[in-house]
């Protein structure tokens, strides 16, 4: 067993620029000599859906790197909001680039989309390995039908704080109890009328992005089908996204990627069980050859349930 490692370094968030002048606002945990992990979240989500998860694994030794994507979170809008996939991609491979060493990239639903793309088309790799969280390159139609009715709800906000935790609570019933007022403060903005909005760029719903993902798909498989690194595949057993359909499918396109479903776990697989999350990413990471690791970075062996 590997001696724990606890990391000293408090979180702290930065701001980088990307190739069209916007800015990302990114957060690290852990020492700067630690192998880096880089999570990229899913559509309508921010760094935040992280913290639980990068905070136990920078105490096990490793770097964690967080950003909000485009138009999410503290993240600059783009201005005319004419987003494409190919936008988020390009940050995804700037922040990846700027890493002491190639990460290995943690990607929720489109951060995983976007994550296989990378790893695909890109060499040499920009990735040391990726895990793909609760996504596969064709999906279930429902489930994404679910998220977008949920993000499409309510455009004109919430009168205040325990009018969107109701709403939250409807849309994750898996969950136990509300969200507090302090929890939902970096997910909510205050607008000059005094409501209460999402944190994301409503222009994300009204253009071409939703669709294009769509069209995106034989990219996707293509890609998928040559992606040479180590594969993690995390799936939920109770995910409405992914199927055991999708999974075979993308263990066919990558044989050697190994998959776990997490028990009791949806799509927000992270939120759900933050617990065997962590211990499974662990896992996976103390498995790979850790020649581009500096010397004395250790990562703590997982503890088993």
């Amino acid at each position: 067993m590997d001696k724990f490692a606890p990391s000293t370094s408090a979180s702290r968030t930065e701001f980088a620029a990307t190739g069209d002048g916007l800015r990302l606002a990114v957060e690290a945990h852990g020492a700067d000599s630690a192998p880096t992990l880089l999570f990229a979240h899913g559509f309508g989500q921010t760094r935040r859906a992280w913290t639980g998860a990068a905070a136990t694994l920078a105490a096990r030794g490793c770097r964690c790197v967080s950003f909000d994507a485009r138009g999410h979170g503290e993240s600059d809008p783009l201005p005319g909001g004419s987003y494409h996939m190919q936008q988020f991609a390009d940050d995804m491979l700037m922040l990846a680039r700027a890493q002491p060493a190639p990460p290995i990239l943690v990607g929720a639903s489109m951060g995983g989309l976007l994550g296989l793309v990378a790893a695909g088309e890109t060499r040499p790799a920009p990735f040391r390995a990726l895990v793909l969280v609760d996504i596969t390159p064709r999906w279930e139609t429902r489930g994404v039908e679910r998220i977008l009715a949920f993000m499409q709800a309510h455009p004109d906000g919430f009168a205040g704080y325990a009018e969107a935790a109701e709403e939250i609570a409807v849309y994750l019933p898996q969950r136990s109890g509300r969200k507090s007022e302090e929890q939902l403060r970096p997910l909510l903005r205050e607008g000059v009328d005094g409501r209460l909005r999402w944190h994301w760029d409503p222009a994300l719903l009204g253009g071409d992005l939703v669709q294009e993902s769509e069209r995106y798909q034989p990219r996707l498989l293509a890609a998928a089908a040559r992606v040479d690194v180590p594969v993690l595949l995390l799936s939920g057993e109770r995910s409405d996204v992914v199927s055991h359909a999708t999974v075979a499918e993308f263990l066919q396109l990558v044989p050697h990627a190994r998959h776990v479903e997490v028990a009791g776990a949806t799509h927000m697989l992270a939120g759900d069980a933050n617990d065997a999350f962590t211990r499974e990413i662990a896992g996976f990471i103390h498995s790979l050859d850790d020649a581009d690791a500096r010397p004395g970075a250790r990562i703590a062996r997982p503890q088993q349930a």
